[in-house]
């Protein structure tokens, strides 16, 4: 494919073509199902725990496909859909079915997808559960009830699974414990932060966890049967923290409809699309329905125009194409249906008023934008010429402050945007190339600044939009331990302290400079500073990578022919140059970073210019020059004349400052 190919989504997708789409991918998993139908085992490497667990995964996330079309159709139900999965049930949940269902106490996993069986069960009752026999309905809440009771749940977003489960069984009159739905619930409202943010657990964990299960299942189980007296009291409060996420979350899809290509489970795709259908159930203030339609079909659509289901109508593990590389431990082939819940818009009928809502262009399709985010601490900046969303990162690394674990890619990168994969071999896990500043030892080996100190964060209007982030780590390098859980998260193993690094980024429209000052130095095992850039990807035969002297700086930069990827020193003495590597992404075979490396000297600012853009907007600009850096105390200065000639006065704070810094979104 073309690097290009696919940008512009001309067609308006509605509800005809997202269900035409929906039933190509349920259909499709039908010869992959057990006799009984309780088991899909789709095509693929066999998942890390193990087949039946797979079937179990392929059998509760298309279900969750099937309840939103049944839903949507007011049980009208020309394929069968209720019957097909509903004999499904009955095999899964036969104790002595050599199809059965692994329970929840003898594999965590079930816990899981126990949750979108009960989800749906409810959603579809009159279809599905109101006709099951007696004696099957027995079983299914036999086999639902081990939920009750049990402590094992992860303190994440999991505290749903048994609260969803609980929820549907107190509604058929099956076990179930008000002190601990009145639990799950306390824990979720502890993973509340700034704008209407969530973490995933206690570490800082922002990812599309956030959007698809923290903020989709209060909406979704706040209308459960067996929810009212629960919801009722917090429905106001848990929409209004919904309606102030989405006003940051529809600013970090791209023109192309591509969502950000951050955290982890990215397999799932087009879930991404969930929580702005959740914020049509919910009726959010802030946003409105024709955006939020917009924004779901257009991620929907962003997959579809590039491949997505595949030939056979299936989801692999992959972006685009089948990309093993992108299944974590507990990935198995059935795992990429978590997909469906992006198509939650089919579950609202054709004559819901969303469908004829006047369609609103996403934010970045209208006009440049820049926000800061304060709870990730991220700056947001979309460029509407190119359609790219580019999110620079100074507080997000899936860990808790004063870690000294690895980076993962997914997490801790400065940089993620629409149209980049962080690199994802193994020696990016190791040592951090793309979109990191880091210290290298002789041996060419970087720290990791997993455990950041967020110092600063902030925007201002005048003369032109400009945001600005600072973070501090205690840089470090890492022995990785020699078996690594992958669930997306950074390397465990030993680590050695290599310095302390300051870290300001100053963001306008597609340019970064990004200054750094290494504060400290642990011994004299550092021999390079370096700055590393955006990672394109692609085939070998389109990316071109060029180095040398580029107007008042030393420049490298990498292109597809289409995408730009450049890094300009402009304090220091820069020496320039491209990692390239292959097997490190989905989007190509082929990868290329520009970076430059400095001598490292403490006490001394260095800085880079960064650019990331599509060729359409490439040209013969001016220099960017730091025409004053003025050091007070706990701030910082910064005179900046841009490639455009505009000059801007920032001034950031550096000196220690609370985990969570005071910011406003824009």
């Amino acid at each position: 494919m073309e690097a290009n190919e696919g940008r512009s989504l001309s067609s308006r997708w509605g509800r005809p073509e997202l269900v035409a789409f929906a039933d190509r991918l349920v259909t499709a998993v039908r010869p992959y199902a057990s006799p009984g139908h309780s088991m899909i085992v789709l095509p693929g490497p066999e998942g890390g725990y193990g087949r039946r667990v797979d079937g179990l995964e392929g059998f509760a996330r298309t279900f969750l496909l099937a309840g939103f079309r049944l839903a949507g159709e007011r049980g009208a139900d020309p394929d069968g859909l209720a019957d097909w999965y509903a004999q499904g049930l009955a095999t899964g949940t036969d104790p002595s079915s050599p199809e059965r269902w692994l329970r929840m106490d003898e594999h965590p996993q079930a816990k899981v997808e126990a949750a979108s069986i009960a989800l749906v069960l409810d959603l579809t009752r009159p279809w599905i559960w109101d006709r099951l026999d007696p004696v099957v309905q027995e079983r299914v809440v036999a086999y639902l009830s081990h939920v009750v009771g049990d402590d094992t749940y992860p303190r994440i977003n999991w505290v749903w699974f048994r609260l969803v489960v609980q929820t549907f069984l107190r509604s058929v009159g099956g076990p179930f414990s008000l002190g601990e739905m009145a639990e799950d619930l306390a824990t979720h409202d502890g993973f509340a932060r700034a704008g209407g943010w969530m973490a995933d657990g206690r570490e800082r964990s922002y990812d599309h966890y956030v959007g698809w299960a923290l903020h989709v299942y209060p909406t979704l189980w706040g209308r459960m049967a067996g929810a009212e007296e629960f919801a009722a009291p917090r429905r106001e409060h848990d929409t209004a923290m919904l309606d102030r996420y989405l006003t940051d979350a529809i600013h970090l899809v791209g023109g192309d409809g591509s969502p950000l290509i951050e955290g982890r489970s990215l397999a799932y795709r087009f879930a991404a699309a969930a929580p702005f259908w959740t914020g049509v159930i919910a009726g959010v203030p802030s946003v409105p329905a024709g955006q939020l339609r917009r924004a779901a079909t257009r991620i929907v659509q962003h997959f579809a125009a590039r491949g997505v289901p595949d030939d056979a109508g299936l989801l692999s593990t992959g972006w685009f194409r089948r990309w093993q590389g992108l299944a974590q431990a507990y990935s198995g082939p059935g795992s990429p249906y978590w997909a469906s819940k992006g198509l939650l818009g089919i579950a609202l009928p054709a004559d819901h008023p969303v469908w004829e809502a006047p369609e609103i262009p996403l934010p970045v399709e209208r006009a440049d934008t820049l926000r800061v985010v304060e709870a990730p601490a991220w700056i947001v900046s979309g460029t509407r010429e190119d359609g790219l969303v580019r999110v620079i990162n100074h507080g997000t690394d899936h860990a808790e402050p004063g870690a000294m674990c690895g980076d993962s890619p997914l997490y801790a990168r400065l940089g993620y945007s629409t149209a980049t994969f962080p690199l994802l071999d193994v020696a990016s896990w190791v040592s951090p190339v793309d979109q990191s500043v880091t210290l290298l030892d002789a041996d060419g080996i970087a720290t990791h600044r997993a455990g950041m100190e967020v110092l600063d964060l902030g925007i201002a209007d005048a003369p032109v939009p400009i945001a600005w982030a600072a973070s501090r780590s205690s840089a470090h390098w890492l022995d990785p331990d020699p078996v690594q859980q992958n669930h997306g998260y950074g390397y465990t193993g030993e680590a050695h302290p290599a310095g302390v690094l300051t870290v300001v980024s100053l963001v306008r429209d597609r340019w970064e400079v990004r200054l750094v000052r290494i504060d400290s130095l642990a011994g004299d095992a550092a021999t390079t500073l370096r700055i590393g850039g955006w990672p394109v990807s692609g085939d070998e035969s389109r990316i071109a990578g060029t180095t040398g002297s580029v107007r008042t700086g030393r420049t490298a930069s990498v292109s597809d022919g289409w995408l730009v990827s450049r890094i300009t020193g402009v304090l220091g003495d820069t020496r320039p140059g491209i990692d390239s590597r292959t097997g490190a992404s989905p989007l190509g075979e082929f990868s290329c970073t520009p970076w430059t490396a400095l001598d490292p000297v403490p006490g001394v600012w260095m800085g880079v210019l960064i650019e990331f853009f599509a060729s359409t907007n490439a040209g013969d600009e001016g220099t960017c020059t730091v025409e004053e850096l003025t050091e007070a105390g706990a701030s910082l200065a910064i005179r900046i004349q841009w490639p455009d000639g505009v000059t801007t006065d920032t001034r950031a704070r550096i000196g220690r400052s609370s985990e969570q810094p005071t910011a406003g979104g824009r």
